[in-house]
């Protein structure tokens, strides 16, 4: 029997690489041009990329291109991720995994197939297709992520994103209770953008009362509070959180890791403050460019960076020629990439 399914019996998790504050990727999925099969090459490549960066790589989410990934593509990306972390010396940096599915009986079959396969963490949001019968249930939605973070082997982290759950939208309320009665569940991203419900979570859970009240089961595992976008990291930091999960991490990795060490420094040291707001006026502008675009937009400016990048899966259309010379050509786009070369050290053709 595998350890994972013994921690899971036992009713504990694993031990678990730890999670920390800090800045984590939703790795694109890359495909071949005809045949649409994992380039695994390329995934490999760029998590290798990110990770040297200081970014945490997360598997198989909305970037990840999830909902067009199989079961076994799944395991076979989180596999090759954890052998490329390995393989260039960081064994103990975690590995997160996208595991919602259609149904909590499908998400709980992805999350065991997630930890089996080397995955630290698994990341859950809540199925769009009922969802106009979820969003109105605060009773469903709860007893979901309950159940789920209950039966994993691994800790589980709420994915609220509206955007790709049908518009079901978790109140701070809700995740917050989450946190406080589900022990295995170590977080939560919050793609919705809202600052304010970041801020009245990220108070309630570093409140010395709730760490004294409701420990987490993985001592590994705190509850973390991480946004779903970089152009609000360094306000996100002062109000408690603890970072961001961010596809702009994918373009320009040094520079959104520098931002998070800028920000958590001006905590103590005033002085790093203005760069800090330097730094983040330049990333706000060009997420909020590049977010626009979205996957399509994303692989397209990997490509001219680094080499690689190609289309997302069908049905999913490739970025128009015209609107990817204009996001290439973008002033907001290119003021990070000038920021990312003048940190990485190198011109990157």
């Amino acid at each position: 029997m595998a350890s994972s399914d013994v921690g899971a019996l036992n009713g504990h998790s694993p031990a678990v690489r730890a999670l920390k504050p800090g800045v984590y990727a939703p790795i694109p999925t890359f495909f071949l041009p005809h045949t649409e099969d994992l380039d695994l090459p390329s995934f490999e490549g760029h998590v290798a990329r990110i990770a040297r960066a200081g970014v945490t790589p997360v598997i198989a989410g909305s970037m990840g291109e999830a909902i067009h990934l199989s079961h076994a593509e799944r395991t076979t990306l989180i596999q090759a991720a954890r052998k490329v972390l390995d393989g260039i010396g960081l064994v103990h940096m975690p590995i997160i995994a996208g595991s919602g599915g259609g149904s909590t009986r499908e998400t709980l079959e992805l999350t065991k197939e997630a930890a089996a396969a080397g995955a630290d963490y698994v990341l859950v949001i809540a199925s769009a297709y009922f969802a106009g019968a979820l969003a109105g249930s605060r009773e469903a939605l709860k007893s979901y992520w309950t159940e789920v973070s209950q039966k994993s082997p691994v800790p589980v982290m709420i994915y609220n994103y509206p955007g790709a759950s049908g518009g079901i939208d978790l109140d701070s309320d809700l995740i917050t209770d989450l946190a406080k009665d589900c022990p295995n569940i170590c977080g939560v991203k919050l793609t919705c953008g809202n600052v304010g419900k970041l801020t009245r979570i990220a108070d309630d859970i570093s409140h010395p009362s709730f760490v004294d009240a409701h420990p987490r089961q993985n001592p590994n595992a705190p509850f973390l509070v991480l946004g779903g976008y970089a152009d609000f990291l360094t306000p996100s930091l002062f109000a408690n959180a603890h970072g961001a999960i961010t596809g702009l991490a994918n373009i320009t990795p040094h520079a959104v890791a520098k931002l998070f060490q800028l920000s958590e420094a001006a905590r103590k040291d005033p002085s790093q403050l203005p760069e800090a707001q330097r730094i983040q006026g330049i990333l706000a502008r060009a997420d909020f460019t590049i977010a626009k675009t979205s996957i399509a937009g994303t692989k397209y400016l990997i490509e001219q960076l680094y080499g690689y990048g190609g289309a997302p899966r069908k049905p999913l259309p490739p970025i128009p020629a015209s609107a990817a010379k204009s996001l290439w050509e973008h002033p907001h786009t290119q003021e990070a990439v000038k920021l990312e070369r003048e940190l990485s050290n190198k011109i990157i053709n």
